[in-house]
């Protein structure tokens, strides 16, 4: 396992990704305290999970629609909303002011 520091990233980022091609981890630091572990992203960590992870956490992050991040995880949509819901992360997602323009559709719906 290489380690680089924040800095070697200028100069060194195609070391860490020929490491990644070649299967191996790297360590990131940052005056000398460990800051993230380049994982390559091969069969081995698909089969483990780790597209379902990646997924929910850019869902979760808003980075992806639930609909890239279901074909990210590699799952049908239906599978991946049940899979956020089991791990307790929100799939739909108001605004305060879409809240309470529901709240006041409901009022007007009972006052019918």
């Amino acid at each position: 396992m290489d380690t680089f520091t924040i800095r070697d990233l200028r100069e060194r980022t195609g070391d860490l990704v020929r490491d990644a091609e070649a299967g191996k981890l790297s360590l990131v630091t940052k005056h000398g305290q460990p800051v993230f572990l380049a994982v390559p992203f091969d069969e081995t960590l698909v089969k483990e999970g780790v597209r379902i992870d990646l997924a929910i956490k850019l869902f979760d992050e808003n980075v992806l629609s639930t609909g890239q991040a279901a074909k990210l995880a590699g799952v049908p949509l239906a599978e991946f909303l049940k899979i956020c819901s089991e791990q307790d992360v929100p799939v739909v997602r108001y605004e305060p002011s879409e809240i309470e323009e529901e709240l006041k559709a409901v009022d007007e719906l009972r006052r019918c």
